[in-house]
């Protein structure tokens, strides 16, 4: 429990802020829609650059896995997402591995062994270290798709950085 600063309104009234007024405080109506557009209390957030800077402060909470946007390590607020929390805009091929764009802004070198397609088909990968997933844009896929070779069981490999990395199902 944390007693309000005296210069905060409530302050020497004997209020106290219980880590359940906190909770309520950090459900404050993000949702993030399978298309990757952003809503706050039912209307998109357009502005490019607020857009990009909540895009780049999503995280997960270690505890439950829940997916926020963190300023810091005491200031978060809950967002709900619907399908993946980025999508990979664009990719492309730097020799025998692949660089792929984020919807945030920021590149990085695919992470070969997380690839999975989805229920609809759809080809997602974890980005930022494993932290969080993307959904693969279809341009992004088409570059992907060169290196994609079909196995005798039906199932697919990517064929990236000198190995080959199977393709799983998510179920």
């Amino acid at each position: 429990m944390t007693e309000r600063d005296d210069d905060e309104p409530g302050a020497g009234d004997g209020s106290i802020v219980t880590p359940e007024m906190i909770e309520r405080f950090r459900q404050v109506g993000l949702r993030l829609d399978r298309a990757g557009r952003l809503w706050h209390q039912e209307r998109e957030i357009t502005h490019p650059r607020l857009r990009r800077a909540i895009l780049r402060w999503l995280d997960r909470r270690e505890s439950d896995g829940r997916p926020i946007v963190r300023m810091d390590e005491q200031r978060y607020a809950y967002i709900e997402v619907e399908d993946a929390e980025l999508i990979v805009t664009s990719a492309r091929w730097d020799g025998n591995r692949a660089v792929i764009a984020v919807n945030d802004g920021s590149e990085e070198e695919l992470a070969y062994a997380s690839l999975e397609v989805g229920p609809d088909d759809a080809l997602y990968c974890a980005v930022r270290n494993g932290k969080l997933r993307a959904r693969i844009a279809t341009s992004a896929y088409y570059v992907l798709a060169e290196r994609i070779d079909e196995r005798e069981d039906g199932g697919f490999d990517l064929c990236a950085a000198g190995e080959r990395f199977p393709i799983r199902r998510r179920t």
